[in-house]
């Protein structure tokens, strides 16, 4: 699988994340979501379950961050699509060296465009424009 299809995948699994209360609820909706896309590689599993992983505890710094840059537009008030977007662009942006920031911006972008409305797209690439020039 390639890295475009695999981001897509964890956006997906880290999307279900807003509708469930707690980790192990979450924990067993990414289960069920990787259970589904069998055949699946297991180095490709492992790195969509490790990824969700980590953005997931990362959610509240990442949300006090896009806070900072979102004015008028605080994580609470935002769709869900655009919010996961944002955080995994964000994850991406800021733990991951081995994507540039253009590709976490340009994939991030794309991913709004295919699930969220017809704002998302530039309301993604303006908020993370920002937290590019906050750095």
């Amino acid at each position: 699988m390639n890295r475009r299809e695999l981001r897509e995948h964890i956006f997906r699994m880290l999307f279900r994340r807003e509708f469930f209360d707690s980790e192990e609820e979450f924990e067993g909706q990414v289960r069920m979501y990787l259970e589904e896309l069998e055949p699946l590689e297991e180095k490709d599993r492992a790195y969509m379950r490790e990824k969700t992983r980590a953005v997931y505890r990362l959610v509240p710094e990442l949300d006090e961050k896009i806070d900072e840059v979102a004015k008028g537009w605080k994580t609470k008030r935002m769709g869900k699509v655009d919010l996961t977007v944002l955080r995994l662009a964000l994850y991406e942006m800021r733990h991951e060296e081995s994507v540039p920031e253009k590709v976490a911006i340009n994939e991030a972008v794309e991913i709004a465009r295919k699930y969220g409305g017809d704002d998302s797209p530039s309301f993604v690439n303006g908020v993370l424009a920002k937290l590019v020039t906050e750095q």
